[in-house]
């Protein structure tokens, strides 16, 4: 309830806040927000620059993360091989699900050597069939935003700047990374 109401005062102070200063404005509120696996967030005093390598998606079509623009996204990068991955990837569902009516999406990126056939089954197994599947077979991406192991999550901002990374899992669903997500897509 606490961590509710913390949300709440935080989200309607981040409405009335002056547009012009930011996510930087907010980086003392946000980093007040995490809590449990979060803590581990680590948010950007200034947003950074992403690569702009060519993901491809499960039929082989090439995708950017800039074909998402004018959204908040959790980009996730994991592998079928990952132990973490699997008990990390049920809370980025949920997290997805329950971010639906904000303007943020969760993207997961399977860097590296994963088949196909061995992606469906991993999703399949674990239930996350509303995330959207991209690869970087040559972890061209993955190395151009410096993901050296494996799961990394990447907050980037509308624009498609890193504006926070998590090494390693984390409880995606939980009341601090809503918190967290629901606060910085409250600004502009």
């Amino acid at each position: 309830m606490t961590k509710l109401l913390v949300a709440l005062v935080y989200t309607g102070l981040a409405l009335l806040a002056n547009p012009v200063a930011g996510f930087a404005a907010d980086f003392a509120s946000l980093a007040a927000l995490r809590e449990g696996d979060m803590k581990k967030l680590v948010l950007h005093e200034s947003p950074k620059e992403v690569a702009t390598e060519t993901l491809v998606d499960m039929s082989d079509q090439p995708r950017r993360l800039s074909d998402h623009a004018g959204k908040w996204l959790v980009v996730n990068f994991w592998a079928t091989w990952c132990a973490p991955c699997r008990k990390e990837m049920p809370t980025l569902s949920a997290l997805q699900t329950a971010m639906e009516a904000a303007p943020v999406e969760v993207i997961t990126v399977a860097t590296g050597p994963n088949p196909v056939p061995a992606i469906r089954k991993f999703i399949d197994e674990i239930g996350a069939e509303n995330l959207p599947l991209y690869r970087d077979p040559k972890q061209k991406l993955a190395r151009e935003m410096a993901v050296l192991g494996l799961p990394v999550t990447v907050i980037l901002d509308p624009q498609g700047r890193e504006v926070a990374r998590l090494i390693g899992d984390a409880d995606w669903d939980s009341d601090s990374a809503v918190a967290i997500l629901e606060a910085m897509s409250a600004t502009k």
